[in-house]
């Protein structure tokens, strides 16, 4: 991330106390600014289409719309937008359903303020990020994925195989996508420009016929890539 720009945050929280402790937090920062806030699903929408925040932070159990839809909303008419879901909820049928909305990130509410800081500026820069606990919960649901896939036949499988075909150096960028690096941390661990990890990771996309980078991930693990 460029360290001489602010990195502009909408809230969508339907409760008063974590939305001031947010932008109290927040107001005592220099990366991030605080340029809404919204107490529903429905203003966060309409907020999100005439400011176009970098962030959204997204509450689940918001009233009327709630934040999986909210999410599904924003992504579908500005996927640039980057949603992190800041919440309480831990259920494994919640999780699944914001990942699969398009939310870029999914924290719970006990998260430490600096951590939510680093969690926004590595989401900007374009990486994916669950919160350990909810990481625990992904794994074991795509094990048990895995498990399901692997009584399909042989046929279906080799099918499979050779629609994914990385080279060694897409895999090396892979298993970085999958642990969470940006793509200007992936140029620098690997010693190439910018450019060339972009190229990467779009290649990478591209081949396993997916949308985005956490889509990305889910995949690598649930399929036995890496």
């Amino acid at each position: 991330m460029n360290k001489q720009s602010e990195i502009s945050i909408l809230i969508v929280e339907d409760h008063t106390l974590t939305r001031f402790g947010l932008k109290t937090a927040f107001e005592a920062l220099n990366q991030v600014k605080l340029i809404s806030e919204a107490e529903d699903g429905e203003t966060g929408i309409e907020l999100a289409k005439s400011l176009r925040p970098d962030i959204v932070l997204m509450d689940l159990g918001l009233p009327g719309i709630n934040g999986i839809q909210a999410t599904k909303i924003i992504k579908e008419f500005d996927n640039s937008i980057k949603v992190i879901i800041l919440t309480s909820h831990n259920n494994e049928d919640e999780v699944w359903a914001a990942l699969s909305s398009g939310a870029n990130a999914y924290c719970l509410k006990d998260i430490e303020p600096d951590r939510l800081v680093h969690v926004i500026e590595s989401v900007y820069d374009g990486a994916a990020w669950l919160d350990p606990s909810i990481a625990d919960t992904v794994l074991k649901r795509l094990t048990c994925d895995k498990i399901a896939f692997s009584k399909k036949n042989e046929q279906e499988e080799r099918e499979e195989e050779e629609k994914i075909q990385l080279t060694d150096r897409e895999m090396e960028v892979l298993r970085l996508i999958v642990d969470g690096f940006s793509n200007a941390e992936i140029a620098e661990k690997l010693f190439v420009s910018i450019h060339t990890a972009k190229a990467h990771v779009c290649n990478i996309l591209q081949k396993l016929s997916v949308d985005d980078r956490t889509q990305a991930a889910i995949k690598a693990l649930k399929d036995g890539l890496v």
